[in-house]
């Protein structure tokens, strides 16, 4: 099952640099208490909107720097901008039959180079490709199999990457590009562990599937109870699997994950039928994913997004259509700092972080 489509976009962002280490806590020490971020530490976080104009939603999301961001989502629309979001260019695909598509999850390497999925059953999952910034788009693999349904991208550098579908005979299904998405190919399902019967992925935020350092990948489920996150450490190929903290069902599970380093990572998620319900939705670990440990307080609720700050020790957001929320010691313990909703957050290596959602909200974090 998938989130229900909403006639909204994403926004995108006039960015701001993130300054100092936010939180101080001993990343050597896992089993360490977490530390309730202070009224004034959360409230130091906040979102500068800036509105695009436009009535689609994006959940697609993809900085490349605080100039650079590209943004892609229903009606077949992709947006990108090269001036920290002041201005946007509609850079959607033409005449490839992609305009009732839903692009959910989009890779950028620059201001050229990027790669869109749409998401869907059967010959709706496409993935096209730009490397002359959207002026023209090819698109490069279409699902040709009416049981496959293709949710999150995840690149490990602007050549490699992965697509993962939901499970198909009873295994998640995944394609791979060692060409930055120009050719797709198959990758065998022996390595990969059995789907549990009802067992999916969620195509909310293009964040159920991550790249990680040292090769790792990680694949993030719903719809069983307790939700479940595949970890691999040979790019996709094979893989072993954990139970988490966090509940499943029907529309619930993990939504996105998100990792600092080889040990340290996050899992955001809940009930999207539930938007304020904000019971086992968060999950953290130390050890790579081996074990989950549950917050000592949560998200404010159902979130979809979420990305560790660059420049930060233990810096992480979550957003979700109920708010977004900061977590200064890896995951351990969430505060809640807007109340605006968003369905995707990203952070850039030179320090800036976008959010973007429905209602046309683009936004840049400032603190």
């Amino acid at each position: 099952m998938k989130p229900p489509t909403r006639t909204v976009l994403v926004a995108a962002t006039t960015i701001a640099l993130l300054a100092g280490a936010a939180g101080a806590y001993a990343a050597s020490s896992p089993a360490a208490g977490g530390h309730v971020p202070s009224a004034a530490e959360a409230t130091a976080y906040s979102w500068s909107p800036t509105p695009t104009g436009t009535t689609e939603r994006f959940r697609g999301l993809a900085p490349v720097s605080s100039r650079v961001a590209w943004v892609s989502g229903t009606n077949g629309t992709v947006l990108r901008t090269t001036d920290g979001g002041a201005t946007w260019s509609d850079v959607s695909p033409e005449g490839l039959g992609t305009e009732a598509l839903q692009f959910r999850d989009i890779e950028a390497f620059d201001a050229r180079h990027a790669v869109i999925l749409s998401i869907g059953a059967g010959e709706d999952s496409r993935i096209l490709v730009t490397d002359d910034g959207g002026a023209s788009w090819t698109e490069t693999f279409r699902n040709s199999d009416p049981a496959a349904f293709y949710d999150c991208l995840a690149f490990s550098s602007p050549q490699r990457g992965l697509a993962m579908s939901d499970p198909v005979d009873g295994r998640f299904r995944l394609v791979e590009t060692a060409d930055g998405g120009h050719t797709w190919s198959l990758v065998d399902p022996a390595g990969m562990p059995d789907a549990l019967p009802g067992e999916f992925a969620f195509a909310a935020s293009g964040t159920c599937l991550a790249e990680g350092p040292g090769n790792r990948t990680y694949l993030a489920s719903g719809g069983v109870d307790p939700a479940r996150v595949f970890t691999s450490t040979d790019r996709g190929h094979s893989w072993t699997v954990a139970d988490t903290p966090v509940a499943g069902g029907d529309a619930a599970g993990i939504f996105s994950v998100a990792f600092r380093d080889a040990r340290r990572g996050v899992l955001l998620g809940g009930d999207y039928t539930a938007p304020t319900g904000s019971v086992d939705n968060a999950a953290w670990t130390a050890d790579g994913g081996a074990t989950w440990n549950k917050p000592t307080s949560n998200p404010g609720g159902y979130r979809s997004g979420s990305a560790w700050v660059t420049g930060t020790h233990a810096t992480v957001l979550a957003v979700g259509p109920s708010g977004s929320d900061v977590s200064t010691d890896g995951g351990r313990s969430w505060a809640p700092f807007d109340t605006g909703s968003f369905d995707s957050v990203e952070c850039t290596n030179d320090g800036a972080c976008w959010a973007s959602g429905e209602q046309g909200r683009v936004a840049a974090l400032v603190r």
